[in-house]
This record gives structure tokens, sequence and C-alpha cells, in this order.
């Protein structure tokens, strides 16, 4: 299947503008980073803007978030695929093709400034997606990310730029695992990691598996809003 242009598609946007998805189809990693930047710089200079989700997939690539230990990258002279240094947190991790990428930019100051309960807001989204395909996931404590049992399913590592998000989240959904055996990813020895093909045994897009997402994010944005709204009747 061709994947559509950038422009190509806008899945859909909440009834009061609090969120605005786009499938972008495949990208260069630079590509997708830039256009990040260039949201987050309108969001700081408009704090009325929508916040946005990208959904897409990336051509092969390697990156690894602001750590002087670079130790998961084994290296990384042998590595086949360009690598990334970019201001997320976290260790070495692989993207590519049959993998979503979601890159939430979104405004914490209108979700109560904390990061943490970002991080868990966007694992439960995934673990609800998967629900929907017969996959049970969890979280595992003090390791960010989801698991089915030990197998780890997705990643995820965000970059905060005056309170904007960026960067996000890598949902394995029919990819070829191979590359994550040249890096420790996400810094774990001995991690498994696992697709939603594997786990179910059917091909599935990954445009279908976005237009899930969409669904599932529009209608769970208003949690982070809530979480913000109950810490000022807290105060």
């Amino acid at each position: 299947m061709k994947l559509p242009s950038v422009a190509a598609a806008t899945f859909g946007m909440a009834g009061d503008s609090m969120l605005t998805v786009r499938w972008l189809g495949r990208m260069e990693f630079s590509g997708a980073l830039a256009l990040q930047e260039e949201i987050v710089a309108k969001k700081r200079e408009d704090r009325s803007s929508a916040d946005e989700l990208l959904l897409l997939e990336h051509e092969p690539v390697y990156t690894i978030g602001r750590t002087p230990d670079r130790s998961s990258l084994l290296g990384a002279a042998h590595l086949l695929h360009p690598l990334f240094s970019i201001n997320r947190g976290g260790q070495a991790t692989y993207h590519g093709p049959g993998q979503l990428m979601g890159y939430p930019i979104v405004d914490l100051r209108r979700c109560g400034q904390d990061l943490h309960r970002y991080l868990r807001w966007i694992e439960q989204l995934l673990i609800e997606l998967l629900v929907d395909y017969d996959i049970a996931a969890s979280r595992r404590e003090s390791l960010t990310g989801v698991w089915v049992e030990s197998r780890k399913i997705a990643s995820i590592g965000v970059g905060v730029r005056h309170w904007i998000t960026m960067h996000g989240f890598a949902l394995n959904v029919s990819s070829d695992l191979s590359p994550f055996n040249h890096i420790v990813p996400c810094g774990i020895n001995k991690v498994a990691m696992t697709s939603i093909e594997k786990e179910t045994g059917n091909k599935i897009s990954v445009m279908e598996i976005g237009e899930t997402v969409e669904k599932l994010a529009l209608d769970r944005i208003i949690d982070l809003r809530l979480a913000s709204e109950a810490q000022t009747i807290n105060v």
C-alpha cells in the first residue's frame, strides 16, 4: 500500500478544537523532527492554538536521548541506519516501517504542568488500544512504556520545551524487530521486543492502528484537561 503524503490526511479534530490529529504517512526522521519544532514554536507564540497529535511511520533510524551514557548503542559504528541524538529522555531505540509513531504536541500548562501524569496518559491510551486487539498489556513499575508480560510492545520518550511536549511513543505493529538486536533497546539488558502482529498472528496495517489511536486520543484528551481543572480547584 502506498502511504499518503504529508498533507494527504487529517484524521479529525475534537469538538472544541482541543486536539488535531494528522496522519503524515512515511517520513524521514529529520523531516518529522523539523515539523515538531515548527509546531512547538507556533504554540509558544500562540497559547490558544490546538494541541496536535502527529501519526506516522519512519524510514529506518536509530535515536538516543540526551544522556552522557551512550552504552546502549554498543559503539554505534556497526549500525546500518542513521543515528540521531535528540532532546528526549531515554536510551537508544529503533524506528522503522511497520511501527506507528505518535508525536503528541501538547501544552502541559493546560494540563496541570504534570509530566508524570502525561506519561501515564500515553501509556493508558496504548493499553486501551491493545485491548481492541485482544492483547492484555500493562505498565511495569519504574519502566516507562507498555508491556505484554515481559515483552515490550511500545516505547515512550518525550521532550518538553516551555511546558510544550514533543516526541512521544513508538508502537510496534508489524515491524521487523531484528534492528533492535543491534542495540540495547531503551537501555534494558536482554529485553524482548514484540509487536501486535507477533502477539496476535494477524497482519494489521499501521494506518488502521493509527485510526484507532486517533479515536481514543480525541476521546481521552479531556482526561488531561480535567486533571488540570481538578488541580486548580484543590489549590
